[in-house]
């Protein structure tokens, strides 16, 4: 069988979670008042929000990894004796990443590289790269585990409080944005990251609490009869999610609820006080 490398983009949250050291990790950059930071690497999650919330007027912005880099990482891997690359991405309607890969993947003629669109984001994102690895140690075939890939991209759903929707807008996120910017920033909307990939309204709503009482609302109303794992991702309100993973732990057949910080890249375009929460079927 071929020996296959994995790698997966920093917006998956994998630098966060105890995971393979073979998967490769790509990451983005940070931009804070004209200066560059790597995503994980130069800048975490908690540094991020506190930044952030002290000063909600900083100029940030982003920039995905360069296809350049991408190339010299496919270089690399292969330099390390794979035969096969699979390369899991961020939704390509929230970032450049894809396409980079995809363009440093036609550069590319030695082996065969296969760049995974998984239409969302943070801990989908990381277990699909971690299931990737796994199977492939299994010398499990390539086309095995791109079906495997592709029934947990198509069996996942991810629910997103914001506590302003500013971010989202301002940087093009948010999907459905049109009739919002009337009263913008008075509106919590519940948010989802839909079956293509997009972040998308699901519901209007005035407050936070209510937001967030909604979002739960649905969700146990989705994993209803489901086996299913689920997760939390969170910004700068980490003290409350111990509540709701511990309310969500209560519930029939749930264990283990993972908890995940949104990336600094990512939380750039979703802002602190995000909250999301999700499941993927097993």
């Amino acid at each position: 069988m071929p020996r296959i490398g994995v790698a997966v983009c920093g917006n998956s949250g994998m630098d966060y979670l105890v995971h393979d050291k073979e998967i490769r990790i790509f990451r983005s950059l940070l931009y804070i008042e004209g200066k560059e930071y790597e995503d994980f690497v130069e800048i975490n999650s908690d540094v991020f929000y506190d930044r952030v919330t002290k000063n909600p007027d900083l100029d940030i912005h982003t920039a995905q990894t360069s296809t350049g880099k991408i190339h010299e990482m496919y270089q690399e891997m292969i330099a390390s004796g794979y035969d096969e690359l699979i390369i899991v991405t961020i939704s390509q309607h929230l970032s450049g990443t894809y396409q980079n890969a995809v363009l440093a993947a036609k550069l590319i003629t030695e082996i065969p590289i296969h760049v995974f669109d998984t239409k969302s984001v943070s801990y989908v994102e990381a277990l699909i790269a971690s299931t990737a690895k796994k199977m492939a140690d299994q010398q499990k075939s390539c086309q095995e585990i791109l079906d495997k890939m592709a029934w947990i991209r198509d069996h996942n759903h991810i629910f997103v409080a914001v506590d302003t929707l500013k971010y989202l807008v301002k940087n093009g996120r948010l999907s459905n944005a049109a009739g919002f910017f009337g009263s913008l920033l008075k509106l919590k909307p519940l948010l989802e990251v839909s079956k293509d990939g997009k972040v998308v309204t699901l519901d209007k709503i005035r407050t936070t609490p209510k937001a967030r009482q909604e979002m739960l609302k649905r969700f146990k109303h989705e994993i209803s009869g489901k086996n299913v794992d689920c997760f939390i991702i969170y910004t700068n309100n980490m003290n409350e999610l111990f509540e709701l993973q511990e309310e969500l732990e209560q519930l029939p057949g749930i264990q283990d609820v993972k908890m995940i910080p949104l990336t600094p890249v990512v939380g750039c375009h979703a802002g602190p006080g995000t909250m999301g929460l999700g499941y993927v079927e097993k």
